[in-house]
C-alpha cells in the first residue's frame, strides 16, 4: 500500500480508538495511552517523562497509534519516535510492519529493523516491566535474522536474543498472543533449519513447543488472520505435505476474516493471494 493513500475506514477518531482499543490490541496487550496511564508510567519510570502535559502526551501518543491503525506506518514511526521513550512502542511496531510489508529495499529494511531493536533496548533499560519493550525487540531481531544468512545470524547470537526477549515478554504478559505466535515461529524455524535433535540440544526448541504456542495464540485471539498464516506456514515447514490440507484451511479462514485495521487487512490480503497461487 502506498503511504500516500489512507483507508478512511480505519482512520479512527480518538473516541472510537478508545472504544475499539481492546479489540485492536488484544494481540499485543498494549495499554490504552490515556492521560492517567501517561502519568502512572512517568511516575514509575521518570526516563519516560517529557515536557508535555499528560493530556497532551496522551493525545500525541494516540495520534501515533491512529496513524498506525490506518496504515500510515512511516508516519506512526515518526510520531512515536518524536515522543521519545514514551512513544517507542508504537514507533517500533509501525517500523517492524513497514519493514516487513512495505519497504522493498533490503538495506533500508535491515536498517529499520536494527533501529527498532536499538530503540527497544533503550526502552528495556528505562522501563524493563513493559512487555512490548521486549516483544517488539524480539519481533525486529526475528525478522532481521530471516533476512540475513544463517551463518551471520549465528555469529550475532540472534536466536538467544530473540528467545530471551520473548521469554521476558511472556513473563510480564502471559496472554500476549503475538509473543506466542513469535515463539511458535522461533521453535519451528530452528527445528526446520537444524533438525529436531540439534534444535532441542542447542536451543531448547521443539515441534511440540511450536504447536503449543500457536494453539495458545489462537485461543487468545481467535479472530486473528496472522496467527493462522504463521501457523499454516510452520505446519508445512515442519511436516510437509502431511499437514498441507490443514494449512490450506487456515489460509482460507484467514482470508475471510474481517479486518479492524490496515495491518489486519494486509494479513487477510496476503492469505487470499497465497491461496490464489
Amino acid at each position: 500500500m502506498s503511504q500516500g493513500i489512507k483507508l478512511r475506514s480505519f482512520d479512527y477518531p480518538p473516541e472510537q480508538l478508545a472504544k475499539l482499543w481492546s479489540r485492536l490490541h488484544q494481540g499485543d496487550c498494549e495499554p490504552f495511552p490515556d492521560a492517567d496511564w501517561v502519568q502512572r508510567i512517568r511516575l514509575a519510570h521518570p526516563a519516560l517523562a517529557s515536557k508535555l502535559r499528560p493530556e497532551d502526551a496522551a493525545s500525541a501518543l494516540q495520534n501515533a497509534w491512529r496513524a498506525y491503525h490506518r496504515g500510515d506506518f512511516a508516519e506512526a514511526t515518526e510520531l512515536g519516535t518524536a515522543l521519545g521513550l514514551l512513544g517507542y512502542n508504537v514507533a517500533n511496531k509501525a517500523a517492524n510492519i513497514q519493514a516487513t510489508y512495505i519497504e522493498q529495499d533490503e538495506e533500508r529494511k535491515l536498517a529499520m529493523l536494527v533501529a527498532t531493536s536499538r530503540r527497544a533496548e533503550t526502552l528495556q533499560a528505562a522501563a524493563p516491566d513493559l512487555a512490548n519493550a521486549w516483544y517488539f525487540h524480539a519481533q525486529a531481531l526475528g525478522r532481521y535474522s530471516q533476512a540475513i544468512s544463517i551463518t551471520r545470524a549465528r555469529a550475532e547470537g540472534l536466536a538467544g536474543k530473540v528467545r530471551h526477549s520473548l521469554e521476558r515478554a511472556l513473563g510480564l504478559a502471559p496472554n500476549h498472543a503475538e509473543a506466542h505466535i513469535a515463539f511458535g515461529g522461533f521453535h519451528a524455524d530452528i527445528v526446520a533449519k537444524v533438525g529436531a535433535m540439534l534444535a532441542q540440544l542447542t536451543y531448547g526448541a521443539s515441534r511440540e513447543a511450536a504447536l503449543q504456542h500457536y494453539t495458545e495464540a489462537l485461543r487468545l485471539i481467535p479472530h486473528s488472520a496472522i496467527a493462522r498464516i504463521e501457523y499454516a506456514q510452520r505446519l508445512v515447514r515442519l511436516f510437509g505435505r502431511g499437514r498441507l490440507a490443514e494449512a490450506k484451511q487456515l489460509y482460507a479462514e484467514a482470508s475471510s476474516l474481517e479486518a479492524s485495521d490496515e495491518m489486519e487487512r494486509l494479513d487477510s490480503a496476503f492469505a487470499r493471494d497465497s491461496l490464489a497461487r
